[in-house]
């Protein structure tokens, strides 16, 4: 049996989560994935001994989030067959991307209508995190504030961004209050890739494909974008050596 064979530090949810549903972005080309995603889709590149996606997917079960919108591009029938079958137990609606790559922001829009909820999650499909003392979808659901926040975001150490070359993305005031790395300075958190999201977020977006960052910098300027510390592991698992480098610290742990 491979030794990552079980899920990774898999429990219940501490907390009820104030959303039913949840979002998948995994509809991405992948490139820093290259030559892995020549054949497939980086959501199904192998991490531990499963596909990436199913990390995400064991994390929503074990929060009670049976609901989940995933959105599809690259190798999109790959995609479909395989959430068929390791995801025949949860409620699984797809957004179909195979015309158009709507990128992070504009595939949020697009499957706006499948998502239905004013309050949902949204999932990066090429980050793995590891629940620590506290569960982290549980951590953003005590969190979330509806009358302050459009987005809450599970942001992580820079010092504890295992595989992560960059400089980090925010700074957080003692409030939770987010706003952005300057030019050519360092920041003290990552983004991981996992956010609660209003629908607020998403009025008067731009039509076609954009960035969700677009949106982050409208709600940081309304003092509106908060972040949360995740208290576990986490893992830019965005290159083939990355994947190592994960499997080792993994077994270390």
């Amino acid at each position: 049996m491979n030794r990552f064979s079980a899920p990774l530090s898999l429990r219940p949810a501490s907390h009820a989560a104030p959303f039913r549903t949840a979002m998948v972005l995994a509809a991405g080309l992948g490139k820093r994935m290259r030559p892995l995603t020549a054949t497939r889709p980086k959501p199904l590149v192998e991490v531990a001994g499963q596909p990436l996606i199913d990390h995400v997917l064991d994390r929503l079960r074990a929060a009670g989030i049976h609901r989940v919108v995933v959105n599809v591009h690259h190798f999109a029938d790959a995609m479909e067959a395989h959430l068929r079958y390791k995801a025949a137990d949860l409620d699984v609606l797809i957004s179909d991307e195979r015309r158009m790559l709507m990128e992070t922001g504009g595939g949020m829009v697009q499957a706006e209508a499948l998502i239905g909820d004013d309050t949902f999650l949204v999932a990066n499909s090429d980050n793995l995190w590891i629940d620590g003392p506290v569960d982290a979808i549980g951590l953003l659901s005590e969190r979330w504030d509806e009358e302050r926040m459009d987005a809450l975001m599970l942001v992580v150490p820079l010092a504890r961004a295992n595989c992560h070359g960059g400089p980090g993305d925010f700074h957080m005031d003692a409030l939770g209050r987010l706003t952005r790395r300057r030019s050519g300075r360092v920041a003290p958190f990552v983004f991981s890739g996992v956010q609660v999201v209003s629908r607020r977020l998403l009025a008067d977006a731009p039509a076609g494909p954009f960035s969700t960052n677009i949106l982050w910098d409208r709600a940081i300027a309304a003092g509106r974008a908060y972040g949360v510390v995740h208290q576990g592991l986490w893992f830019d698992v965005g290159t083939p050596p990355a994947i190592g480098r994960t499997e080792a610290l993994l077994a270390e742990a």
